[in-house]
């Protein structure tokens, strides 16, 4: 099993510049990078300081020149918010610019907020619905002298300028949850990345299910791969990790009020929950996110670990977005690559 950073600039509070921030996104991309991990992803997003990503090619490029080693992920760029010939074309200057190390994640997208303000009136089913017409339209015009007549786009005879590096085109990986993304990933010969979030095993092992029964449907003469995207934290002692354990149960807090679109948001930033509404929320408890992902000491991690590896999972990876210090983020980081990934060598 590969490992894998997964990471976005995080603003909590107004006290925070843009430009640490960005220096901060550098520095655990470079520690990624010296410490052997086999890539870096950064996602993309609009109007949310939760998650400042507003165009992941333009930080993967920066990053290029930065990293040595690593591949260089977009985890995930969101389809409805673009056309197929922008994207085919715009990741086809990345990989170039990169020398052939990006990997390109395709999502339906998340959050109501951003649906609401680049593509007023769409839901998620019209959302799958365009990612659903847009891989397969990238691929071609990645050939080129491509003809497409869409539900949402139409265009004439057109190629991608410039085509990408890499033979047969960048590896595309279609962020899935439900069998028939799954299904549809394996069909155009993506790879799958899934996310559990908050959930536990069950969650997990019911994924890759999922994965293989398209692949056993579909998969014939491909060869797809499967990465996990989960939030991890090693510790250096129990103190460590129950304060670790706190820091993302208030992520997942904030991620959930984004995700339901009720609360207040000023310039960027959701009104914070108080401790009393935090409490309350039993499914993003502490407790919950100590059971349910790889938090704890080294050993802890390992043990957990080796669980998904054993249920087939090629790649791990690591997110780190988690409303805790800088320094916490690099220090857990570097005990991930220290004391972790050595027992998977």
């Amino acid at each position: 099993m590969k490992f894998s950073l997964f990471v976005h600039m995080e603003r909590t509070d107004e006290s925070q510049t843009y430009e640490q921030l960005y220096h901060d996104f550098i520095e655990l991309a470079k520690i990624a990078d010296d410490g052997g991990m086999h890539a870096v992803w950064t996602g993309e997003h609009h109007g949310m300081n939760f998650t400042i990503a507003p165009n992941p090619f333009l930080n993967l490029i920066d990053l290029a020149h930065q990293t040595k080693n690593v591949r260089l992920g977009t985890g995930t760029v969101i389809a409805p918010f673009w056309h197929p010939i922008r994207l085919a074309g715009e990741a086809a200057m990345t990989d170039i610019i990169t020398n052939g190390r990006l990997e390109l994640g395709i999502a339906r997208g998340a959050y109501n907020f951003e649906y609401e303000r680049l593509m007023p009136g769409m839901d998620a089913m019209e959302a799958g619905g365009r990612m659903r017409e847009l891989v397969p339209a990238v691929q071609a015009l990645w050939k080129g002298n491509y003809v497409h007549n869409g539900t949402y786009t139409q265009f004439p005879k057109t190629t991608s300028a410039p085509k990408p590096i890499q033979k047969g085109g960048v590896p595309m990986w279609i962020a899935a949850r439900d069998p028939n993304s799954h299904n549809f990933a394996i069909e155009q010969g993506c790879n799958v990345q899934v996310t559990p979030l908050w959930q536990g095993i069950e969650e997990i092992e019911t994924l890759m299910q999922r994965f293989n029964d398209a692949k056993a449907a579909h998969g014939e003469g491909k060869n797809p791969k499967i990465m996990l995207l989960q939030h991890a934290y090693v510790g250096s002692d129990a103190d460590d990790v129950a304060e670790a354990a706190k820091s993302i149960s208030r992520f997942y807090c904030h991620f959930g009020a984004w995700f339901k679109n009720e609360r207040p948001i000023n310039q960027g930033i959701i009104e914070p929950l108080s401790e009393e509404e935090m409490a309350k929320i039993e499914m993003y408890a502490p407790k919950k996110m100590l059971e349910n992902m790889p938090i704890g000491t080294a050993d802890t991690v390992i043990e957990k670990l080796k669980h998904y590896e054993a249920l087939g999972y090629d790649e791990f990876s690591f997110w780190i977005d988690s409303s805790m210090s800088h320094k916490d983020k690099c220090a857990s980081l570097r005990r991930f690559i220290t004391e972790v990934m050595p027992a998977f060598a």
